[in-house]
């Protein structure tokens, strides 16, 4: 009798690997932080009695995300016990950690100042935390694997919104907020695993000699490798690309709302609709980047994306819903879960884009130049958009939101040509290496 042996199908054999394992972990440490300032932290302060006016104005502590790339030079250039990514993943992760957990210690009505402080410090801890998990991830991931590598990451970074999102509110109709945020605290305790057991890459031992070096050199690289005119190219692509997408969905919860869905209604379908076809199709899109490269996603991916906007425009044409039935719902649940599917695999083709323009040389300013842009949209130009449906209207705004995605398509002529199918390489993007 022949011995029972489990095996895998082909094509799961990419993700069974000990780099994938990792790329768990950076996304999971990297997506929980970002989440808590975004979900838990707005319905403390809210159950708390704070007036909606303060609340919004919390949402200035996301400007770390934009500015990370002015600091990231100092974890090129300065190397911390555990290593130059290891240790800087380890403090930031130990100072998330605890920071988390002293939320939990002030009263929004007696302590709002501190609470302020401590916010801040998370998002600069976070920052600086998703400037070393870029860099680390992109130094282990051979080119063949980045499309994948980040795929993963980028989809255990939504899973760990569930934490802050879902459970810790769960948590709080039972618990004090004070074992609230310890609990939600704990959850980092993965990373920091990750810092004190994993390898430092080999790449990362070779700090940069100098500051000025860190700072300049990074920069030089990047415009000696690409050319100015195809560096303004790569640099109009990676600000352009998810702009419609971003905008599409910066009012979603609005808009459906607007259209007459119950909140209870939004929330039980977008939990449902809108989280795993994102996780699925982002994996998937990662294991076909393997067969078919980052150029190709990018172009098939990006339609997906384009597409999924004109759901939005079609669920406003219908107009709001005097009545919700079964059919309502079913066709709320297909916007989301076609939209969340466009942005699982349009990220994923596009954070590997960003990962194949970085030298490893200089991964962490690089890498956190391009992720910086890339915010713009989502921090600044998506602050227009309520003005944009006043004058527009739902329809009219979504259309826009479709127009702005075209140009970052039309890029990916002169950036990620489609006949240059192959895998990532650490040359100017669209080239052969």
């Amino acid at each position: 009798m022949r011995p029972c042996s489990l095996a895998w199908p082909a094509w799961l054999q990419p993700l069974l690997n000990r780099r994938m394992l990792l790329c768990v972990f950076t996304g999971f440490s990297s997506g929980l932080p970002l989440y808590l300032l975004l979900n838990l932290l707005p319905a403390w302060l809210r159950s708390e009695g704070v007036n909606l006016k303060t609340i919004g104005l919390f949402a200035l502590i996301q400007f770390p995300y934009t500015w990370k790339f002015l600091w990231a030079p100092l974890l090129d250039r300065y190397v911390p016990p555990l290593g130059r990514r290891r240790g800087w993943m380890l403090m930031t992760q130990v100072g998330l950690l605890c920071s988390i957990a002293a939320l939990g210690l002030f009263s929004p009505a007696v302590a709002l100042q501190s609470i302020v402080g401590l916010t801040v410090a998370i998002a600069l801890f976070s920052a600086t935390q998703d400037i070393a998990l870029d860099a680390y991830r992109r130094e282990i991931l051979p080119e063949a694997e980045l499309g994948l590598g980040n795929s993963v990451h980028v989809n255990a970074y939504r899973v760990a919104g569930l934490v802050p999102g879902s459970l810790s509110l769960i948590l709080a109709d039972h618990l004090p907020w004070g074992q609230v945020f310890l609990i939600t605290a704990l959850f980092m305790l993965p990373g920091l695993l990750l810092a004190l057991f994993a390898a430092e890459p080999l790449v990362a031992k070779s700090a940069p000699k100098t500051l000025r070096e860190a700072v300049v050199e990074p920069f030089h690289e990047f415009i000696h490798r690409a050319g100015w005119r195809e560096a303004v190219l790569i640099l109009a692509f990676i600000f352009l690309y998810k702009l419609g997408d971003s905008m599409c969905t910066a009012l979603a919860t609005p808009f459906y709302l607007d259209m007459g869905f119950a909140k209870s209604q939004i929330g039980v379908v977008a939990k449902n609709a809108g989280l795993w076809p994102a996780v699925i199709g982002g994996l998937l899109g990662g294991l076909w980047m393997v067969k078919i490269g980052i150029n190709r996603a990018l172009w098939l991916f990006g339609v997906v994306q384009l597409l999924s906007i004109f759901g939005f425009a079609w669920l406003a044409w219908l107009g709001p819903r005097v009545a919700v039935g079964a059919a309502e719902l079913a066709q709320l649940a297909l916007v989301i879960g076609f939209e969340a599917l466009g942005v699982g695999l349009g990220t994923a083709a596009f954070v590997a884009f960003i990962a194949r323009a970085t030298n490893p040389l200089y991964t962490a300013t690089q890498f956190a130049l391009f992720t910086s842009l890339a915010a713009v949209p989502r921090t600044f130009i998506n602050a227009t958009t309520g003005v944009l449906v006043e004058h527009m209207g739902w329809v009219g705004f979504f259309l826009l939101c479709a127009a702005l995605a075209v140009p970052g398509m039309m890029l990916l002529v002169k950036v990620a040509p489609w006949s240059v199918a192959g895998v990532a390489t650490a040359h100017a993007p669209g080239r052969p290496a």
